[in-house]
């Protein structure tokens, strides 16, 4: 008797742990591929909670609404390439290595995220509404500018660049150069008969973009 109840007891499935984190990390990546196929208005919460083999009811209580789960995608996604950005350790390398090296990962961050880029474009078809929620954007991003301007200071000081060359500026070229050859990759190659997705066409435009910013900023 005792026996059969023991195996009655061992057959019983344990209840599922909660892992709320890893929840929501799923509810994260369903919802950044639903919202690059379809964009913010045509995105469907329903679709999301498929992908990610929840439910809304556990979607809302994490996000709110749809507008709350592209808000934490976008969060998500900007924290990614300026964790990816430190991680570089910029500060540790000479300025003109370190300028070679963010050039190169920002190019190489676009390609191997391009979810990244159609996420942008459709948040400025909405002019950064969404964006404009996200308090802790702007603090992302001020301690870039403050890295790049230390670089720029420490290679004037050495002679290897120009001086007076303003930080943000300069990194909207370092980004828009990649950018712009990323997100009208197909067009492109179309009109100069050239794909410019192999692998050797995006090895040429990494070299030119850091050919490019370095002839830029030398004195």
């Amino acid at each position: 008797m005792s026996s059969v109840l023991t195996n009655n007891t061992e057959n019983k499935k344990s209840p599922r742990k909660r892992n709320p984190e890893l929840t929501k990390k799923t509810i994260l990546m369903a919802a950044r591929e639903e919202f690059c196929n379809k964009g913010l208005d045509g995105a469907r919460v329903n679709a999301i909670a498929e992908r990610s083999g929840s439910n809304k009811r556990m979607i809302y209580h994490y996000f709110s609404n749809k507008e709350g789960i592209y808000k934490a995608v976008l969060h998500q996604a900007y924290r990614e390439i300026r964790e990816g950005e430190r991680e570089l350790h910029l500060t540790d390398l000479s300025p003109e290595r370190a300028m070679d090296k963010l050039v190169r990962f920002t190019f190489n961050h676009f390609i191997n995220h391009p979810w990244f880029i159609r996420l942008l474009i459709d948040e400025n078809m909405h002019q950064a509404r969404n964006l404009k929620q996200i308090e802790e954007i702007k603090q992302l991003h001020s301690p870039l500018v403050s890295l790049i301007s230390g670089l720029l200071d420490s290679g004037a000081k050495q002679g290897i660049f120009k001086t007076n060359v303003d930080p943000l500026q300069l990194y909207l070229s370092i980004a828009s150069l990649g950018f712009f050859y990323l997100s009208n990759i197909h067009t492109l190659s179309f009109v100069f008969d050239t794909d410019l997705s192999e692998k050797r066409q995006l090895n040429k435009r990494e070299d030119h973009i850091v050919e490019l910013i370095l002839g830029y900023l030398k004195p």
